[in-house]
């Protein structure tokens, strides 16, 4: 199983991207899945994280900025990150919780991150 984090870029501030996470290989359901980034010197923060049925929670840094959505139907979850600032300049991380066969437990997966830069 895999995560593919992928959709980020240098960016000027007030301008947007959409990230995207999808997962991929042989495995039965894709759960919760979570976006999380990592600036310079700081620890790793939650930015946005969205259940199988759809719930969402979001960072009070991004509320009303960022959009998490998911396509169960292609494995994906996207993160729609509007009116960029430079202080959301971080590697991007999307995390997901996996049940690799029915009746299973799920587990955490982490993609591999992707960078996202935005100036001032």
């Amino acid at each position: 199983v895999q995560l593919q984090a992928s959709g980020g870029g240098l960016v000027q501030a007030g301008m947007s991207l959409r990230l995207s996470c999808i997962a991929s290989g042989n495995f039965f359901i894709l759960g919760s899945v979570g976006w999380y980034r990592q600036a310079p010197g700081k620890e790793r923060e939650l930015v946005a994280d969205i259940s199988f049925t759809g719930n969402t929670n979001y960072g009070d840094s991004v509320k009303g900025r960022f959009t998490i959505s998911r396509d169960n139907a292609k494995n994906t979850v996207y993160l729609q990150m509007n009116t960029l600032k430079p202080e959301d300049t971080a590697v991007y991380y999307c995390s997901a919780e996996i049940a690799l066969r029915r009746g299973e437990p799920y587990d955490p997966y982490w993609g591999q991150g992707t960078l996202v830069t935005v100036s001032s």
